[in-house]
């Protein structure tokens, strides 16, 4: 093994983020446009080469609209119309056992949000992100480096960048480093996270292929075709709807498959069973097994030190919840670390990404991994297995998550909305702790929703006659907070913005960076200005002076979503 070269000259950054993947690099966007400086390695030379996760769902879909790439993503992804429908049949070519509807191809999913799902291949997705993390950081994001030798304490972390090409290792020191370096992550191993969960729940072969398919889809579009033959369990994804796919040999060993037969003949061979066509010209693109686990980190922080996306979950594809849990955990850890690196926010602020994120994790990872067995995924059957009721229906997992942490204030006299099922259903409510619900507003004449409001920093709504509420955040000791009158500046056309929002002509309500709702007020208060301090001071841990530590006990994981 050659030692690397070094250098004697230390990179010193506030964030080093470990990763160049979708979750990676979707912190890098959102600390540069928090004015936060970041350096961003990836091992790899370049970004994803298959098509790997491909579901985006519509909450990542808004962050990606506040960020301002939606369109790129959309533009660059499948044609919407293979969205709308997931099909189960005997073959491609063959009978037809059932169809399914996603949920979020209804109108129900499309009232609560002003923007939709997207399928975008990762490897398509990650350039237009790197693209954009280069415009924010045009000397932060390097590819062909690697992390080694980490070492942190209360002073942050530091260890050398290896460049992959030339050798040479060049100290660095960061004050926080993000764990994006995915489900092998070593930096997970070195400070000592567990894995809890189950592991190798089963196992499976992803071919990536060419072949023109259209005379099979065309009439009968979907993003997922379920092949159920006796001998041979497999998906179809739809990779452009013509001439791109790939095929998932699911459960291979229950049928009798290793990965060792998978040579690009037999892949075409099995393959041409599950469209149930011979005369179908393949070409073999890439062939890589896999194990599905469900399984999350005991802990989400270990000082300066924060695990993001896989790194922090393991999740079984069913769904695709993987890559959105994953940048939204980048979502929630950027804004908390800009305004504790700025000096808005105590240290204690970034205990809440355990507290807010993990119980997060462990309910995506356990949806994900029900939907999973209910397609018979740990058992061999002759016959047609489907999937659960609630699979591709997950309005509440996507929208209706509560978070519990000192960065929320809660309601003391409201109840927290009901509902029977947490996993399909979803109340839009400001409660704080929710996702700041979709209302649609006028601006300048010009309808905008509510999410286009959100996203860089803090935003306050007060009511018609809460001008109080704006003067006291126009006036506030840091940090930026965006304040509009509803009845002002924005108007409410359609009268039920105050109703949705929980209050009153002179109430407010403060929204977080992250579109996380933080606190409201359902009237007006004595004294304003002091008011909203008073919220920012708990909100933001400010009675915290430690730096580069955790606090002494985390909090317990406290998240919740809303449930009977």
């Amino acid at each position: 093994m050659t030692t690397p070269s070094s250098s004697h000259t230390p990179i010193d950054v506030p964030v080093l983020i470990v990763g160049g993947g979708p979750v990676g690099l979707t912190a890098s966007i959102h600390l540069s446009r928090a004015g936060v400086r970041s350096l961003l390695v990836e091992k790899h030379a370049g970004t994803a080469t298959l098509p790997k996760a491909r579901s985006i769902n519509a909450r990542t879909m808004e962050m990606y609209r506040q960020l301002g790439i939606e369109n790129e993503i959309r533009a660059a992804g499948l044609d919407p119309r293979f969205s709308r429908m997931v099909l189960w049949a005997t073959s491609l070519a063959g009978e037809e056992v059932r169809r399914l509807v996603p949920g979020s191809a209804s109108a129900e999913t499309r009232s609560v949000s002003p923007t939709t799902n997207a399928s975008c291949a990762q490897d398509l997705l990650e350039p237009i992100l790197r693209r954009h993390a280069q415009a924010g950081a045009p000397d932060g994001v390097r590819f062909g480096v690697s992390m080694q030798d980490l070492r942190y304490g209360a002073d942050g972390a530091r260890g050398l960048l290896v460049d992959s090409g030339t050798g040479q290792a060049t100290p660095f020191r960061a004050r926080y480093v993000i764990a994006a370096d995915g489900s092998q992550s070593t930096i997970r191993r070195q400070i000592g996270a567990q894995m809890l969960g189950e592991r190798d729940i089963y196992d499976s072969i992803n071919v990536h292929f060419r072949a023109d398919l259209r005379r099979f889809v065309e009439h009968r579009p979907a993003a997922l075709y379920m092949i159920e033959q006796p001998d041979l369990r497999g998906t179809f994804l739809t990779i452009n709807g013509s001439d791109r796919w790939s095929f998932l040999v699911n459960s291979m060993s229950l049928y009798g498959f290793t990965a060792e037969q998978f040579t690009p003949e037999f892949a075409k061979q099995t393959i041409r069973t599950a469209i149930g066509q011979d005369d179908v010209d393949i070409d073999v693109l890439g062939i890589g097994a896999w194990r599905a686990s469900a399984i999350v980190s005991d802990r989400y922080r270990d000082g300066p030190v924060f695990l993001a996306g896989d790194s922090a979950h393991e999740m079984p594809p069913t769904g695709g919840m993987g890559l959105n849990t994953g940048v939204q955990d980048a979502h929630n850890l950027a804004w908390k670390l800009a305004a504790v690196i700025k000096g808005e926010a105590g240290e204690e602020l970034l205990d809440t990404y355990h507290a807010e994120r993990r119980p997060m994790g462990e309910f995506t990872t356990r949806t994900a991994l029900l939907s999973s067995l209910s397609m018979g995924r740990k058992e061999r059957t002759d016959k047609p297995v489907t999937a659960r009721e609630e699979f591709l229906q997950e309005r509440g997992v996507i929208f209706g998550y509560r978070y519990e942490s000192t960065a929320v204030i809660p309601d003391p006299d409201t109840p927290v909305p009901q509902v029977a099922d947490p996993v399909t259903q979803y109340v839009p409510s400001a409660t704080p702790g929710c996702r700041a619900p979709h209302a649609e507003l006028l601006r300048s004449g010009e309808k905008v929703s509510t999410i286009e409001l959100f996203g860089l920093e803090f935003v306050l709504l007060a009511g018609p006659q809460g001008k109080a509420w704006k003067d006291a955040a126009d006036a506030v000791r840091g940090p930026s907070i965006r304040a509009h009158v509803v009845g002002d500046d924005l108007v409410d056309a359609d009268g039920d913005w105050q109703a949705l929002y929980g209050v009153g002509p002179q109430g407010a309500v403060l929204v977080r960076p992250d579109g996380i709702v933080a606190w409201r007020s359902e009237g007006a208060a004595a004294n304003a200005p002091a008011a909203l301090d008073a919220v920012l001071q708990k909100v933001l841990s400010r009675h915290s002076t430690t730096v580069g530590a955790p606090s002494a006990t985390q909090p317990a994981a406290q998240a919740t979503l809303q449930k009977s």
